[in-house]
C-alpha cells in the first residue's frame, strides 16, 4: 500500500514566510530604534500598558524622560527597555546620547 502525502498550500506559505525571515507583527505597544529615529515617533497607550523599546541600531541608545519620570541604562544593539505607564499623561522623551532623537508616550 503506498501513501501519498499531498502538500498543504497554507503550510507551504506559512514555510515561505519563515524562510523569508518575517517575523510577528510587533505589539502596538512596542517601539524600534532604528535609524537614529524612534518609530513611532508618538505612540498612545492605555494606563497599565507597558511600553517596549528595542534598539536595532549598531550604536548604543539611552532613553531618559523630559520630566525625569524615567531613564533607561545605555541599551546596545539587540537590547531593549521597558516601563509600564500607570498614570495618564504625556510623556516626551529623548536619547541622552543623540539628543535629536525624540519621542512621545501620551497614556490614556
Amino acid at each position: 500500500m503506498i501513501f501519498r502525502i499531498k502538500p498543504v498550500a497554507a503550510l507551504a506559505g506559512a514555510a515561505l514566510w519563515l524562510a523569508a525571515g518575517a517575523g510577528p507583527a510587533a505589539a502596538d505597544t512596542d517601539i524600534a530604534v532604528k535609524d537614529y529615529a524612534f518609530a513611532p515617533a508618538a505612540l498612545d497607550v492605555k494606563a497599565g500598558e507597558t511600553v517596549t523599546w528595542t534598539n536595532g541600531d549598531d550604536s548604543p541608545h539611552q532613553l531618559v524622560a523630559v520630566d525625569k519620570s524615567f531613564r533607561s541604562p545605555a541599551l546596545d544593539t539587540g537590547d531593549h527597555y521597558s516601563r509600564t505607564f500607570a498614570t495618564p499623561g504625556t510623556y516626551k522623551y529623548f536619547c541622552s546620547l543623540h539628543p535629536q532623537m525624540v519621542g512621545t508616550v501620551v497614556v490614556h
